[in-house]
């Protein structure tokens, strides 16, 4: 089936109330028609096939925007893009190897040869690695690895998207760190340093680019179970999202990749004009609780209720 891109209706303040201005498009429900809030943009998107990238990449087109999928994951990626596919192309699909300069390069200049422009990018692709309790049995190929697709990857994106955005004077990249890149969150030390440096490149790219109009932020998620995930702890959907909800501060409330692609709607929107610098983090404030000390707490006689 194929779904066209979702249009953008002007309509005055007391048409809201009517009842009759939602649809459903892609899997978001009851979008009012005056929200396409990347009309006319464009977006690249690597790691875009599944998981928080292909959340992101419904979302974008559902406003308005035209986007390029950038991944490894071809049948995936290819797919996606023909369920979703309007006659108007607005979405299309790229190999792309984030460890690969040239991969990325291609996917920047994909992006300006079908559209004419790039106006965001969003740096998601990613890998967790091995999981390894202790440094001293850090494998070192698993840490040049995660390095090469979580650094290296963010590095090559910014740069070739920048050497596009800077001479319009206009632009914004959004990079995916974590959630383990302020607070300890129970992930590999390889992919915890991975995700600090990140946002230690976003905040150095905010103050350069910032000369030329281009803003750069971060968006850190919380555990979310994508492929990616339930890969990585060998778990299904349900068991991932049941057993990090209750590990998380949040009660009530399960993450899911569409809530980061919200996350990443808004920093690549008008509506962030003056936002740079920012690493948004996506947790349920799990970063400012402090859970050892809470259960250090309980293995006392006459312990406080907490």
């Amino acid at each position: 089936m194929q779904l066209k891109a979702f249009p953008c209706y002007p309509i005055r303040l007391e048409e809201t109330f009517k009842g009759a201005l939602y649809t459903h498009f892609n899997g978001y429900e009851h979008l009012p028609f005056q929200a396409c809030r990347l009309e006319g943009k464009v977006a690249l998107i690597t790691g875009g096939a599944s998981g928080i990238g292909e959340a992101t990449a419904r979302l974008f087109l559902c406003h308005g925007a035209k986007v390029i999928i950038a991944d490894i994951q071809d049948n995936l990626g290819h797919s996606l893009c023909q369920n979703l596919n309007s006659s108007d192309n607005n979405i299309s699909y790229v190999h792309c190897d984030v460890t690969n300069d040239n991969d990325v390069q291609n996917a920047v200049n994909a992006a300006v040869s079908r559209h004419g422009k790039l106006d965001i990018l969003f740096s998601n692709a990613g890998t967790v690695g091995r999981v390894s309790p202790s440094i001293t049995a850090l494998d070192n190929a698993d840490l040049k690895r995660v390095f090469e697709v979580n650094v290296f990857g963010a590095f090559y994106a910014a740069k070739h998207a920048a050497k596009v955005m800077i001479p319009e004077k206009r632009g914004s990249i959004v990079l995916t760190s974590s959630v383990a890149s302020v607070t300890h969150a129970v992930s590999p030390h390889a992919y915890t340093a991975s995700k600090h440096a990140v946002v230690g490149l976003m905040k150095n790219l905010c103050v350069e680019l910032g000369n030329h109009g281009i803003r750069v932020n971060c968006v850190s998620p919380y555990a979310v179970a994508t492929p990616l995930m339930t890969r990585g702890t060998r778990m299904k959907k349900e068991m991932v999202e049941k057993v990090y909800s209750e590990a998380g501060n949040l009660k009530g409330v399960v993450l899911k990749e569409e809530d980061l692609a919200e996350a990443a709607l808004f920093l690549a929107s008008d509506e962030s004009k003056y936002v740079s610098g920012v690493n948004l983090v996506v947790d349920g404030g799990y970063s400012v609780t402090n859970v050892s000390v809470k259960e250090a707490v309980r293995k006392f006689p006459g312990k406080p209720k907490l």
